[in-house]
């Protein structure tokens, strides 16, 4: 009996309490973790730090987001999980990923365990993905693929000491493996577009020349002078050529830096950064018994997935009826399943019990779109006028949210009715508010070529065309870009065309033109909702 009470206790114990999930809000972050909320705070505030490291070390400065066009983080628990929300296999390596939508970009780490020495892998890859949306939100130039990861790398390295400073600039330790065991890239190899096979060499590699040219004091200002002869149209090879030189020469000097036994980096002390200032809440019990269920729902889900998941929606809303974030769970996770109606009846309740939860109008408005398709011809203009209201009225909660914008275009396009003027010039608003969503700027390219505005749309498009993880879409926005700077401004240009001739005579490519002829309609427009497989922009944080 006493070992049976022994067993029975231990089971007891072992029964796990309600997640203490914090919510911990900043200009610029989101932080979802079940953790503690000094934790919690403490990783907000690395992370608003490390943001300002990036503005004070380029020199640009990105102007504060809208409340939900900042980067929410969920910290997912393990390695494990975040392997399973990234690629469905729980055994992959994967230490962290980043989905960048208009409105609902997302990152989804471990934990957050803090540490002042080394930075965790998992940190770093954080850091590597929030370098590349912060440097894509400074500029519409495309960047050479060794200059964008190069510079990610060289930031992602960065170690926040107990003081209050950042290092930036520090050796990529986490690129000891890929400097052994990997294939070795020359200078020429990473300033050379055509150099397409692309490894973990590339990216130690891309860092070391990046950071050489930061820190020699010979090359003071050749990345700014390099950068600047590509942003106004000079060949890769000529640029590197005429700003770098003999490329044999910076060859060696990168290769000797590697072999030095101390490696300069930045030290910015406190007094260098503005003070952050981080809120932290807790979420409610029905908040947080839900929120493993949204971190699943806003990873990205298709038809299975999303009826998968129902049911245990379902099941929390039913335990927690009256809790606004638990209905705007419910309404999300409805509408994904296809339950439009019921989607929409969730949302209500939702905005009824707390009309700050904007979920719920989105959700409510991405079901009265779907719900709008369908109608009978005569009655799609008043279905679409409807649509709108709640995005309407998610505008008035949020002057800047890009949703509202996207889907008043929409309302025209899927109608099959020319866009307004007005509505044309919202979409473009939009983009500009998130320019870290390449499928919203392939909308406005698209929109853009329509009109004549040629030159426009190559600009729009380019981002897209030199992403080195775009995969054929990428590909053939390259060729596009190309094309498009041979042709006149002032004449209509159909850029779904020109995308889908170029994925058809890809060799490369997957052949699946017509997705990309209608990207124009569908891209980016349920940016809650349909992430998909391909939504993980390099989960392995290369």
């Amino acid at each position: 009996m006493r070992f049976l009470a022994i067993v029975l206790a231990s089971l007891i114990w072992a029964v796990p309490a309600h997640a203490e999930w914090h919510e911990a809000s900043s200009d610029n972050f989101v932080v979802y973790a079940d953790d503690k909320a000094a934790d919690v705070e403490k990783f907000t505030l690395m992370l608003e730090r490390y943001h300002s490291a990036l503005e004070l070390l380029t020199g640009r400065k990105i102007a504060k987001p809208s409340p939900s066009n900042r980067v929410t983080i969920f910290a997912v628990g393990n390695t494990r999980k975040v392997a399973k929300l990234a690629t469905g296999d729980s055994g992959a390596s994967i230490a962290g990923f980043y989905v960048p939508r208009a409105g609902a970009s997302r990152a989804f780490v471990p934990d957050v365990r803090i540490s002042h020495r080394e930075t965790r892998f998992s940190m770093t890859v954080l850091l590597h993905e929030y370098a590349h949306h912060f440097l894509i939100g400074t500029s519409r130039y495309s960047m050479p693929a060794w200059l964008r990861e190069g510079s990610a790398e060289f930031f992602a390295s960065a170690r926040f000491p107990k003081d209050g400073s950042v290092h930036i600039g520090r050796p990529a330790y986490h690129r000891e493996g890929d400097f052994a065991y990997s294939a070795e890239y020359s200078v020429r190899d990473l300033v050379d577009p055509s150099t397409n096979h692309r490894n973990g060499g590339y990216y130690a590699w891309a860092w070391a020349l990046y950071h050489h040219l930061n820190f020699d004091p010979g090359r003071q200002g050749q990345l700014s002078t390099y950068w600047r002869a590509l942003a106004s149209g000079v060949e890769p090879m000529q640029a590197a050529q005429e700003t770098f030189g003999d490329l044999e020469i910076l060859q060696g000097e990168v290769e000797a830096s590697l072999k030095k036994r101390m490696m300069s980096f930045y030290n910015l002390k406190p007094d260098m950064l503005p003070t952050p200032t981080v809120t932290v809440r807790r979420l409610s019990e029905g908040h947080g018994e839900v929120m493993p269920l949204i971190i699943r729902s806003q990873r990205g889900v298709n038809r299975e997935t999303a009826l998968d998941l129902l049911p245990d929606v379902q099941e929390v809303a039913a335990e927690y009826p009256d809790d606004p974030w638990v209905l705007a769970a419910l309404a999300e996770a409805e509408h994904d399943a296809g339950n439009y109606t019921a989607s929409i009846a969730a949302a209500d309740k939702a905005i009824a019990a707390n009309p700050t939860v904007k979920n719920a109008y989105v959700q409510k408005g991405f079901s009265l779109f779907a719900l709008a398709e369908d109608a009978e011809p005569d009655a799609q203009e008043a279905a679409y006028a409807g649509a709108m209201e709640p995005f309407s009225a998610l505008n008035k909660l949020e002057n800047d949210h890009p949703l509202p914008l996207i889907y008043y275009y929409q309302s025209y396009v899927q109608r099959g009715e020319p866009p307004s003027e007005l509505a044309r010039a919202a979409l473009e608003q939009a983009a500009a508010l998130a320019p870290f969503d390449q499928g919203l700027w392939l909308q406005a390219a698209i929109m853009q070529g329509y009109e004549g505005q040629v030159e426009l749309a190559r600009l729009s498009l380019s981002p897209l065309a030199s992403d080195p993880h775009g995969g054929a879409r990428s590909q053939a926005a390259a060729i596009v870009v190309s094309e498009l700077a041979e042709l006149p401004d002032g004449e209509p240009v159909s850029i779904p065309e020109l995308l889908s001739a170029a994925m058809e005579g890809d060799e490369g490519g997957d052949g699946d033109s017509d997705e990309v002829a209608d990207a124009g309609v569908d891209e980016g427009a349920d940016n809650g909702s349909d992430a998909g497989d391909d939504a993980g922009a390099t989960a392995s944080g290369n």
